[in-house]
């Protein structure tokens, strides 16, 4: 089977996944639900045809694990099976498909690894259905809070309850902590989300960290005024402040390189097309693949905001609501990963930091880990026209192939 076949293979299973989708436009797949189940089914298929052992833990986690000589630590590697809303066929379900197919390519060819793998179908990464995210990768963690479990969905369900109707006992998540010594490490592989890899034709990126975010909740309060009578040198524009800080945010961002800064949200007050904004509540979101980065960038724009309205007077309210911390990939795991990659394969491989969160985010409280990107199509996610080239899931299939291959466990474990 040549490569490009492995791809064309990876995308006869991703169809069939994408028909376990609530009906609509694009793919809806909500954890514990009848989507989920079948979605459960084809993936045990896959995994089993791969030669793996499969169960489902106390999070609704799919494990596939291929076995290794007796005591040796376990390589785990995999995404999550959920989608958004009308979203996508590949963001998060590629990760668990293609190293399930990698393992396959292997056990064809006769080969056996020093060590453990285990490939995980995580059960909810997006946190559509429930107010929270992340438990598979949380429980083996142990940093899974248990009072989420009360969290409910827009019908009323708690997450308990949910898990319990899907065969499931919560109480059992505790128990699910993995012990570090016997981690070797953890890989995922995702669609890049962006446009850059396919923009420099590229098929794979390698990830060095994953963006830290904060979030501020920002209100500028001037007076409001009729717009044909006050003069334009005496108004107090809560508008035209809110966007000179905008333009302030993208001028920060676009002059320093890896930063991200969103304003999306605006509430103008009284919002009529004859009166001059007396109030704006606007949101800031700051992305950064280092913290001090988004540190500075938070306490620049705090001070800008604080100028800004001082220039103008205006009184400026503003709070940070949010703050996430950058997860750095392991610089062994990035150095394993870049190996695979030749100068020959298309594109190469470039180095890039992950903008949106991804498992791998909470995965970094047990062992080390690392990401590939793949390229997707004008670089558009979360939509039905969410694509990737079957030339693309072949080059990471042969890099996650070459990665296992060149893997010694004493490289990458403490």
């Amino acid at each position: 089977m040549t490569d490009i076949k492995w791809g064309e293979l990876a995308q006869h299973w991703l169809d069939r996944l994408a028909a376990c989708s609530e009906p609509g436009p694009g793919v809806t797949r909500l954890p514990f639900t009848p989507e989920h189940r079948a979605a459960l089914a084809v993936l045990t298929e896959l995994m089993q045809q791969a030669g793996l052992a499969v169960h489902l833990d106390a999070a609704g986690t799919l494990i596939g694990r291929m076995e290794g000589p007796e005591g040796v630590p376990t390589l785990l590697m995999g995404s999550h099976q959920d989608s958004v809303r009308e979203g996508g066929a590949y963001d998060g379900i590629m990760g668990v498909v293609l190293p399930v197919l990698a393992l396959m390519k292997l056990r064809e060819h006769g080969v056996t690894l020093p060590f453990a793998v285990e490939v995980l179908a995580f059960a909810d990464e997006e946190g559509v259905r429930f107010p929270t995210a992340l438990m598979g990768p949380r429980a083996l963690a142990g940093t899974f809070d248990m009072t989420a479990l009360d969290l409910q969905d827009h019908d009323g369900i708690t997450l308990r309850r949910a898990m319990e109707d899907f065969g499931l006992n919560p109480d059992a998540l505790p128990g699910l902590r993995r012990a570090p010594s016997q981690t070797l490490g953890w890989v995922e592989i995702h669609l890049e989300q962006g446009p850059v890899l396919a923009a420099a034709a590229q098929d794979i990126g390698i990830v060095t960290s994953i963006c830290g975010i904060e979030r501020h909740m920002i209100t500028l309060t001037g007076k409001a005024a009729h717009a044909g009578t006050m003069p334009m040198h005496l108004r107090r524009d809560a508008l035209a402040g809110a966007a000179e800080l905008t333009l302030a945010a993208e001028s920060l961002a676009r002059e320093t390189d890896g930063l991200l800064a969103t304003v999306g949200a605006l509430q103008v007050r009284p919002g009529v097309v004859n009166a001059v904004p007396g109030e704006v509540a606007l949101t800031l979101e700051i992305r950064a693949p280092e913290d001090a980065m988004r540190a500075q960038a938070g306490a620049e724009l705090t001070q800008a905001a604080h100028d800004i309205a001082h220039r103008r007077g205006l009184v400026l309210e503003i709070a940070r609501t949010y703050a996430q911390p950058a997860t750095p990939c392991s610089p062994q795991i990035i150095e394993g990963l870049s190996k695979t990659v030749e100068p020959s394969d298309r594109g190469g491989a470039q180095h890039m930091a992950s903008g949106a969160t991804h498992d791998t985010s909470a995965m970094a409280a047990l062992c080390r880990v690392g990401m590939l990107f793949t390229a997707c199509r004008d670089g558009v996610s979360h939509h039905p026209d969410e694509h990737v080239p079957a030339a693309s899931m072949s080059s990471g299939i042969t890099a996650l192939e070459r990665y296992l291959l060149q893997l010694q466990p004493s490289a990458c474990h403490p």
